[in-house]
């Protein structure tokens, strides 16, 4: 049986933005698209593709007329790179419908009053915004659709930089990312020129072979920087040769770190990273807190914006020296640290062990006496007899997963009764839901949306809950 014919439909006017930096445009007869490539406001025909759960997809064809809201993508690889999809739109715009996308779902899934949602916080930096870039190493180059219609034959086809969205095989080549300092560029394309030059065999992801597989680089606002070379093999002269190079070539690396990963998935949080130059951790500091990172650190990836976060939890929270704090999903004690100060203690739980270890370093290193750490999940350890040893909640604040909390979590927060929840996250969706749920005692007062994320659909919300009298 053949394929069948794509069809054609025209005249789709873009209404409005869908989830993962998509847009939805409404047809003639009133029916709805999800499209790539669009903005609000555009005028579009569309090859109709296929329907995935309920909802037709189409890839923009032709632009009738363009959106007042569209600006001209600054980045070379805008529309190959996973990353940024929302480059194409004002900034002002991006900023409407993030605010957009937390009104609503607190409107539709938690059922609150849109207009305690505040005014979004800006980033101010645009641009270089981020501190932690992962590359990935591939055989398998992505050609752009001119590449492909232009017939040219490319012999090197290994290619260094970000999987294209949808595509784990291929990755694009990538020559300048906005995202992070320009320190990340230089490093990057210096390693390509360098395995060009030497010949080292980039990452297959379908058979599972070469030497180079991936790349991260952090650095701090305090000017700190790491690299993490992952090797799928070990080649000891090679790779010492490289890394010697590298420490010759950057001497502004703080942290020069490998691992050898021979594993089907990329990720490395359950490897041995060895440290090969420099210090094993990168300082990072917001306000008046000192922060150790390591190679398997989470920690916020917008140094700058974090902090903006932190002040506007702290705000809501309305610490009282004698009360007790609870921080949940607490990481490296990021949040539980910056409120230490404030609050008579802090008690913070943290299901990645690793992490724990980190918060109690990081302690140490601020001198602060008043934080105690839990490595549980939180749904297991939270419970009346752990309050009653540690402490009644005054205060909690929760900055969960994208999954939000787990409903035995919050059926826990309901029975402590915390006076305040502030609840951090990064999904509106998953956010509003467990607000739902908790409504049945407590009420919604305020939202702080706070963008970290410039060009991207991704937005923080900071959401402060009363207990009810």
């Amino acid at each position: 049986m053949g394929r069948r014919k794509a069809r054609t439909v025209e005249n789709i006017t873009v209404i409005d933005v869908a989830d993962r930096g998509k847009a939805i445009g409404r047809c003639q007869d009133g029916e709805i698209y999800i499209l790539d490539k669009a903005v609000p406001g555009d005028n579009v025909d569309v090859i109709y593709t296929k329907k995935k759960k309920g909802v037709k997809q189409g890839i923009v064809q032709k632009y009738n007329s363009l959106s007042d809201k569209r600006v001209e993508p600054f980045c070379e690889h805008f529309g190959n790179c996973g990353g940024c999809k929302w480059q194409n739109m004002n900034y002002e715009s991006q900023l409407h419908y993030k605010h957009k996308q937390v009104k609503d779902a607190l409107t539709r899934i938690a059922k609150v009053d849109g207009a305690q949602v505040l005014p979004i916080k800006a980033c101010e930096k645009e641009v270089g915004y981020r501190n932690k870039l992962e590359y990935s190493f591939s055989s398998h180059r992505w050609f752009t659709a001119d590449e492909l219609k232009s017939g040219v034959k490319f012999d090197n086809k290994n290619a260094l930089g970000f999987h294209p969205a949808g595509s784990f095989f291929k990755v694009v080549d990538v020559n300048k990312c906005h995202l992070q300092d320009d320190r990340s560029d230089q490093i990057r394309n210096f390693i390509r020129s360098y395995a060009i030059e030497h010949e080292l065999a980039y990452y297959n992801h379908k058979t599972h072979t070469g030497f180079l597989r991936t790349m991260i680089v952090r650095n701090t606002s305090i000017d700190q920087w790491m690299l993490i070379m992952s090797f799928f093999t070990e080649d000891e002269d090679a790779r010492v040769k490289l890394l010697d190079t590298l420490v010759d070539k950057f001497p502004f690396i703080t942290s020069l770190n490998y691992v050898i990963n021979g594993k089907r998935n990329d990720t490395i949080m359950d490897q041995d990273i060895i440290c090969y130059h420099g210090e094993s951790i990168i300082i990072e500091q917001l306000g008046a807190i000192k922060y150790r990172i390591g190679p398997k650190s989470f920690f916020q990836t917008n140094s700058f914006q974090a902090k903006v976060l932190y002040d506007t939890t702290m705000q809501f929270a309305d610490l009282k020296k004698e009360e007790t704090l609870y921080d949940l999903y607490t990481g490296i004690g990021s949040i539980a640290l910056y409120a230490s100060g404030e609050c008579k203690n802090v008690i913070g739980i943290e299901e990645v062990a690793p992490a724990i270890e980190n918060a109690k370093e990081n302690a140490l290193l601020n001198n602060i006496e008043n934080c105690e750490f839990f490595a549980a999940d939180v749904k297991d350890l939270l419970n009346k007899d752990f309050t009653d040893e540690y402490g009644a909640i005054d205060v909690l604040i929760t900055d969960p997963p994208r999954a939000g909390m787990h409903k035995d979590v919050v059926m826990t927060i309901l029975e402590a009764e915390p006076n305040r929840i502030v609840y951090v996250s990064c999904n509106a969706a998953t956010q509003a839901r467990d607000i739902n749920i908790l409504s049945a005692k407590y009420e919604h007062k305020l939202s702080q949306p706070v963008d970290m994320f410039p060009h991207t659909h991704h937005i923080e919300n900071v959401a402060l809950l009363t207990l009810r009298s």
